[in-house]
Parts: C-alpha cells; sequence; structure tokens
C-alpha cells in the first residue's frame, strides 16, 4: 500500500484506527477454545467486526511465535484474511546485521505478503537497510516506546539531544515518507512536538491509546501533518471489550466509537 493509497484510505473512512491483533488463548472467549484454531476464529470474528471502522491491521508476532509451528500456521492464515484494502502490519521488531535482516525482509514482505514491519534501529543502517529496499512496503521504526524501559536508553542525553532524537535524525535519511514511519508511544503525548520538529512528513504509528492510558485527542492534535500522517493503534480495549459470545459485536462498537471520535478530529483540522 502507497502512501497516497493509505491517505485516501483515511480520508474515505474518517479514520486512522490501526487495530492490534494480539490475541490471548488465556483471553479469548471459552467457546472459542475448542476450535481446531481457536486464535483465527477469534481473530476472523475481530476482522469482520472492525473492518470497516479501520484502515490498518497489526499482528504482534510474538503472540504466535510463542506457540510454535501452529502459531506461525495462524499467523500467515490471519495475514491472508486481512483484506487488501487495509494496510497489514507485522509487529516483529526485527533488525540484525545485513544478511539476516536482508532474510527477515523476504520473510514478512514476500513470504507472508506484510505491506510493513517494525524493525528496531539500533543497530545502524545497515540492518535497517534491506526492509526498505522492497519497494512498495514499509519500515517502521522504533523511535520512542511507551515501555517504562524507555528511559534507561531512549530518553538519556546523546549529542545535542536526547537518544530518541539522534536516532530519529539519522535515520529519517535513511528513507522517505513514502516508505518509512516511525513508532512513537502515546503515553508520552508531551515528546510528540519535538517528534514532529525532527520528522515533519513521516507516519507516525502511535500504540498505547485505550489500556495503555494514552489519550486520543491529545495524540491527534499534537501528531496530525499536512498529510494526516497518523495511525493509532488500539488492541486490548477493542480485542477484549467483552469476554462472552456478543465479543465480536462489542469490538465492532469499540472500534466504531474510535472511528467517530477520529472523524471529529479529522474534520477540525
Amino acid at each position: 500500500m502507497t502512501r497516497k493509497e493509505l491517505i485516501t484510505a483515511i480520508q474515505q473512512k474518517k479514520s486512522y484506527l490501526c487495530v492490534g491483533l494480539d490475541p490471548d488463548l488465556t483471553k479469548i472467549p471459552a467457546l472459542l477454545r475448542s476450535q481446531p484454531d481457536p486464535l483465527f476464529a477469534f481473530n476472523r470474528q475481530i476482522i469482520d467486526a472492525t473492518r470497516e471502522s479501520c484502515v490498518a491491521y497489526k499482528i504482534n508476532t510474538a503472540f504466535y511465535e510463542s506457540l510454535g509451528i501452529r502459531g506461525w500456521e495462524t499467523l500467515m492464515r490471519t495475514a491472508e484474511y486481512i483484506p487488501d484494502s487495509h494496510l497489514k502490519i507485522a509487529d516483529a521488531k526485527r533488525g540484525d546485521i545485513g544478511n539476516s535482516s536482508a532474510h527477515y525482509a523476504r520473510a514478512f514482505f514476500e513470504t507472508m505478503q506484510f505491506d510493513a514491519v517494525t524493525v528496531a534501529p539500533y543497530m545502524g543502517e545497515d540492518s535497517v537497510r534491506p526492509f526498505l529496499e522492497h519497494a512498495g512496503k514499509w519500515t517502521i521504526l522504533l523511535g520512542l516506546t511507551s515501555n517504562a524501559g524507555a528511559i534507561d536508553f531512549e530518553l538519556q542525553p546523546a549529542g545535542d539531544g536526547l537518544l530518541f532524537e539522534q536516532v530519529l535524525k539519522t535515520s529519517s535519511k535513511w528513507g522517505s515518507p513514502e516508505n518509512l514511519m516511525f513508532v512513537i508511544g502515546a503515553t508520552r503525548p508531551e515528546w510528540i512536538d519535538r517528534v514532529r520538529q525532527i520528522v515533519p512528513s513521516h507516519f507516525l504509528l502511535v500504540p498505547g491509546i485505550g489500556a495503555q492510558g494514552g489519550n486520543l485527542s491529545e495524540t491527534s492534535h499534537r501528531a496530525f501533518n499536512g498529510d494526516i500522517g497518523l495511525l493509532i493503534n488500539s488492541s486490548r480495549a477493542i480485542l477484549y471489550a467483552s469476554g462472552g459470545s456478543d465479543f465480536a459485536a462489542a469490538a465492532g462498537k469499540a472500534a466504531a466509537a474510535l472511528q467517530r471520535e477520529m472523524a471529529t478530529y479529522l474534520a477540525s483540522r
């Protein structure tokens, strides 16, 4: 999916919502656990219920990798089920020496046909370059994360600013706003203004809205750029809106509520 196509989808749906498909076997409704592939049964109904309200889906691969080969099969079935009209993100947080990264890129972009993959930038340009070389695909670099441990490195002084700022300044030159996004946590909205000073044109993928306490209104108004430039991810608040047989309907309502709120912010830009 190109940048133009993504922006068009956002404008048409009046939504910049990304639904995180991070299912936990211990949290999905009990009625699904007897299914041959319970996580896929769950994901399929979530996708069907939310597809009209969102423009992207993000699959956190850890929730599938932990289950071994069956988990990988579920991951691939889920990726194939996501409509082509939606940006399909592999939240894999890869990043290694060039040859290894080349194989990671092939795995997610060619074998599994994802549109985007999250990548850790801390091994430098040669660890990221293989992802950026895939035409029509997005590399989403970890910029400023929302976990408590971000203070250990990302928020430490470096050069004439903080380390995360140096990462943004340097890595933004590796790609372009057409193929490079950044992950910026919504639980740190006070930093978004500084992020936008460094990368004014790039898309930001912002997790942390909902269960993690991020504020949609503040994040949106701080992060918007001229082309919207924003995807807001919500996972648990949608996936587990209900633990009963109405889980899909509840997820659909939760996603639709976020979409309606987003529509008001888009209208007031």
